[in-house]
């Protein structure tokens, strides 16, 4: 059983890199983002209470986060392990994950914070089925209309230069002392998220000694 953490900034891959790993270990990918985005999509009263966080440049709650995490992992549907994104992302949740839970790996994908800027102010959201698009990676085949539905792409409501700076000054503050902790335990494999997905795929399952994909 193989259980991984994927720790990125905003853009810098986590998802798409977790995905992957998932896929060709037989994995269960877990994305706390994706969780969230579920329940902002469906208006439940989680997904309001994190629509107003997020809106603000703000990280959700430690009690939220956790309470989202430990109610997904005691699914146990993951017979050969996780790859889970989004999470810890601070010391707190660091070390509630290390007291829960064995880890095999810490993937931190590193971004420059201007890199950062210039891949999450290029998002775009269908307004009717919520499909990602990216203006600089995954472009729609007509502009601003979705491909799937022909839905209007709009920009996220958190995508603004004001929030994304919050945002990033948050994540270093937060995720700086968690990628302290896992290092001194020898957990972490640090990758440049710059180059293409599949470079960056090969290079993170070399430092981790996995097979190639």
């Amino acid at each position: 059983m193989r259980k991984y953490i994927v720790i990125g900034a905003q853009g810098s891959g986590k998802g798409t890199q977790a995905q992957l790993l998932a896929r060709d270990l037989d994995l269960v990918h877990i994305s706390v983002g994706d969780i969230f985005r579920w329940h902002v999509q469906n208006h439940t009263k989680l997904g309001a209470q994190v629509r107003r966080v997020m809106a603000a440049g703000e990280l959700v709650g430690d009690d939220m986060v956790e309470g989202i995490v430990r109610a997904r992992l005691d699914q146990h549907d993951w017979n050969f392990g996780f790859v889970i994104d989004g999470f810890p992302r601070n010391r707190r949740q660091a070390e509630f994950f290390l007291e829960s839970y064995d880890i095999d790996g810490v993937i931190h994908l590193d971004l420059p914070d201007a890199e950062v800027r210039r891949r999450v102010l290029a998002r775009r959201l269908c307004s009717r089925c919520g499909m990602d698009y990216n203006l600089i990676a995954d472009r729609p085949t007509r502009e601003g209309r979705c491909d799937v539905c022909g839905g209007d792409l709009v920009t996220r409501e958190d995508d603004t230069e004001e929030a994304l700076a919050e945002r990033l000054r948050l994540y270093h503050e937060k995720v700086d002392p968690v990628l302290e902790l896992f290092g001194r335990k020898e957990y972490v494999v640090t990758v440049d998220a710059r180059p293409p997905i599949g470079d960056v795929q090969r290079a993170l399952r070399e430092k981790l000694r996995l097979p190639p994909p």
